[in-house]
């Protein structure tokens, strides 16, 4: 789904923290978001998600302003993600039960993706019990079940050791490129940026600096600012 924004703009006792003009999401595409602490990043997912409302602008979805329909067609998964006091399947099943799916077919679609992720021996535990990268891997699992067309993840992986990680950069990518969904992925690393991501978008202070391939942003950035955190960076990294 493409997203648009016009003359986006998200003030906090009015502090400007996000300022875009005009900016284009393409469906079939995996937008990384790199900037500092405080660039604007979460909040831009979340005007976008509508969890915070705009002080000024529009958000288009399909070239359509926004209709309450188009929450169903979206997710949006924070970098600390909430799980029911339920076991695992119960929670992954939980979008598609309220969107009305039949018993059978919830069923054989929390099966397939249980085994996709490799959780098979969490099924059955109890979510709220799981550490903090088994936490994120069901929470994704869950935000991806009901194949929304819009996936917004909030540095999904930041909690996961090197096995994990690699897990989910599979799976989104092979649910981007085989649905053709939109992704905004925000994250620190900028290797990982580079490894799975079609576009890279550099935000700092609620302005878009750069953007563009993200072999390109990331290889050859433009402005000073860029570069000093790229180079930061790849050292933490």
């Amino acid at each position: 789904m493409e997203i648009t924004l016009k003359n986006v703009k998200k003030r906090y006792h009015q502090k400007t923290v996000l300022d875009i003009p005009d900016f284009h999401f393409f469906p079939g595409k995996i937008y990384g978001i790199i900037g500092p602490n405080g660039a604007g990043k979460s909040t831009l997912l979340k005007v976008i998600a509508r969890l915070e409302e705009l002080s000024e602008g529009e958000i288009f979805y399909q070239q359509q302003p926004f209709r309450k329909e188009i929450l169903k067609t979206m997710t949006y998964l924070t970098q600390k993600p909430f799980l029911f006091s339920a076991s695992v399947v119960e929670n992954i099943s939980y979008p598609l039960k309220f969107r009305k799916y039949k018993r059978d077919e919830i069923r054989f679609l929390v099966e397939k993706i249980i085994s996709e992720f490799g959780i098979e021996h969490l099924a059955h535990q109890l979510a709220t019990k799981l550490s903090g990268g088994e936490a994120q891997r069901v929470a994704l699992a869950r935000a991806l079940i009901f194949k929304p067309q819009i996936l917004l993840l909030d540095e999904p992986t930041s909690n996961m050791d090197p096995n994990s990680i690699e897990i989910i950069e599979k799976i989104i990518l092979k649910y981007n490129h085989k649905k053709g969904k939109t992704i905004l992925f925000i994250t620190h690393n900028v290797a990982q940026a580079k490894r799975i991501c079609d576009e890279v978008i550099y935000l700092e202070n609620g302005i878009i600096v750069e953007s563009g391939k993200a072999k390109d942003v990331i290889a050859s950035p433009k402005s000073e600012n860029l570069r000093r955190f790229l180079s930061l960076e790849y050292y933490v990294n």
